[in-house]
């Protein structure tokens, strides 16, 4: 049976996931979108746990509201935390090709396009924009690179994930 105060604490930690979870990939999106930053084919790979661990999250948090099988919630919450940390490895993988500790994928491209301003020079652009190298950070922030900083995100969001599991009752 799950108690009140589990529930209400497996239902918060599932709303703070599914809302990092979404406010991370989102930020990415927007780094892609809105900042002009193209993102190479390892960068487009760490979003993927982003993408289904944040509706799963939220399903765990309806599922937890409404007082589903402590099980079942339980079982979501993991598997979010798996998905981060499999965000983290990624993530690990990616920095190590960016600072040359070992090679990247053979052929690391993306297909993704620049977002142009200028209707009149879509055609130039399509045929001079090349997509990043896996082994080039876009852009460093306090010495870290956006798969840096996925994996510090993607480690703390497992952690909270497994907090959210550990919770008894």
């Amino acid at each position: 049976m799950l108690t009140a105060n589990a529930r209400k604490e497996r239902t918060l930690y599932s709303v703070v996931l599914a809302v990092a979870m979404a406010a991370i990939v989102g930020s990415a999106l927007a780094f892609e979108h809105i900042g002009g930053y193209i993102p190479c084919a390892l960068c487009l790979t760490q979003r993927t746990p982003y993408y289904i661990g944040a509706p799963l999250m939220l399903v765990a948090a309806v599922l937890s509201y409404a007082g589903g099988p402590a099980w079942l919630v339980r079982g979501l919450l993991a598997v979010g935390g798996l998905l981060m940390l499999y965000g983290m490895v990624l993530g690990i993988y990616h920095s190590g090709v960016e600072w040359k500790w070992w090679e990247g994928p053979a052929g690391c491209a993306t297909s993704a396009d620049a977002v142009t301003t200028d209707a009149g020079s879509l055609l130039g652009d399509l045929s001079s924009k090349k997509p990043p190298s896996c082994d080039a950070a876009a852009l460093r922030v306090l010495g870290l690179s956006f798969a840096g900083w996925n994996v510090i995100a993607s480690a703390a969001l497992a952690a909270i994930a497994a907090r959210a599991v550990a919770i008894r009752g």
